[in-house]
């Protein structure tokens, strides 16, 4: 059984909770004790921890999420009706691939079953487990890392937090469709990296555009399946992470608000975070992240791909090669663009499919600008 990788809560969480009112957050989650397993078919979010950080080097405390817990349980919820549980932690294994293993059994279980992990870390290599639960669902897969760097290495370089992405491209199978990376900082990355990002038809946004209009990073996030946090993309000042010290990054405000993007999503079915010293006040952050992330997810609308175009509003606009056709919402005034169907014997869209997009990109198209977002698709659909 899958579930056998996860080890029960511990005692000192249980007799914290034991201590809480009914208001607050901790006396309404089921957990993982020695005695009973929460039953799935109830759940529609689960805590999962991973004490896994040996391919981390700067992570120098031992992965501890007590303190997490704490954090998260001791706050109230919001007017929320999602049911959540915590399965406990999967510990450390034999070696970091049999930690692999028992991650991507465990979060493929959950998806399955239409449970949205929120795996706790542990270091940022084990976004590479979580991309791997995907095999079985035979679906592409669009990721989005929040991440001051792309995490690129070399070919034959084992796989690392500062190198799983390279693994994610080139292993077999490959389902990844779509890479996006929110927040890196130029000068973690080689050109030949942001280069790459381009010849490859991902996505990159600089902190400095996301910081600037934090609405840019909606879009993104509604067309992901899966989110891969990395703490160092937080300012130190507001993480608390002394012992990697970032002076620029994203400020407690807008990490928050990027976790509620992710919750709000229809698509995503499992998010990480990871690269956690396990310091006081860097728990308490975390804590604050997933919070946001349920509060998102409270307020998930079901449109597309759940629900139907017949509720849309159609714009049709005319460029000079091509006619584009956005989508507006009714009930959220999202946006929307159609990718066509491109019979090519390869193509990974095997119809016509709708990509979130902003209004911007809708007021572009009206001055005979091409979006971006839309002719990216168009390429990666043809390789």
């Amino acid at each position: 059984m899958e579930f056998d990788f996860l080890e029960p809560v511990n005692d000192g969480i249980l007799k914290f909770i034991s201590s809480l009112s009914s208001q607050e957050l901790g006396s309404k989650v089921v957990l993982h004790t020695q005695d009973q397993f929460p039953d799935i078919s109830k759940i529609n979010i689960a805590i999962v921890g991973v004490l896994e950080d040996r391919r981390n080097i700067e992570i120098v405390n031992e992965v501890n999420l007590t303190a997490v817990r704490k954090k998260l349980y001791g706050m109230f919820p919001g007017n929320w009706d999602a049911s959540i549980a915590d399965l406990g932690d999967i510990l450390a294994g034999d070696s970091v691939e049999d930690t692999y293993f028992a991650l991507k059994k465990v979060t493929a279980a959950l998806i399955k079953n239409k449970v949205i992990p929120i795996v706790l870390g542990g270091s940022q290599d084990l976004t590479y487990a979580l991309y791997r639960a995907y095999d079985d669902l035979e679906q592409m897969v669009n990721m989005v890392s929040v991440d001051n760097r792309f995490d690129f290495g070399k070919e034959n370089e084992t796989v690392s937090a500062n190198s799983y992405l390279t693994k994610i491209i080139i292993d077999e199978p490959n389902n990844l469709f779509n890479y996006c990376n929110i927040g890196y900082q130029t000068y973690y990355n080689s050109q030949e990296e942001i280069d790459l990002i381009e010849k490859l038809f991902f996505d990159a946004y600089r902190l400095g555009e996301i910081s600037n209009k934090i609405a840019l990073a909606e879009p993104v996030f509604r067309d992901a399946d899966l989110v891969s946090i990395d703490l160092n993309s937080v300012k130190s000042s507001d993480s608390g992470n002394t012992v990697s010290f970032e002076p620029n990054g994203f400020n407690g405000k807008e990490i928050c608000s990027l976790a509620r993007y992710a919750g709000i999503s229809d698509k995503i079915s499992s998010i990480g975070i990871f690269n956690h010293n396990s310091t006081a006040h860097e728990s308490a952050m975390i804590a604050q992240i997933v919070w946001y992330f349920v509060e998102g997810y409270h307020y998930r609308s079901k449109e597309y791909p759940f629900g139907s175009r017949t509720n849309y509003l159609k714009y049709i606009v005319p460029l000079e090669e091509e006619e584009l056709i956005f989508y507006k919402s009714d009930k959220t005034e999202r946006w929307w663009i159609e990718i066509p169907f491109v019979s090519n014997g390869h193509n990974k869209l095997k119809r016509n499919t709708l990509l979130p997009c902003s209004y911007d990109e809708y007021l572009c198209a009206c001055n005979q600008e091409l979006p971006e977002r839309w002719w990216k698709a168009q390429r990666k659909n043809a390789l």
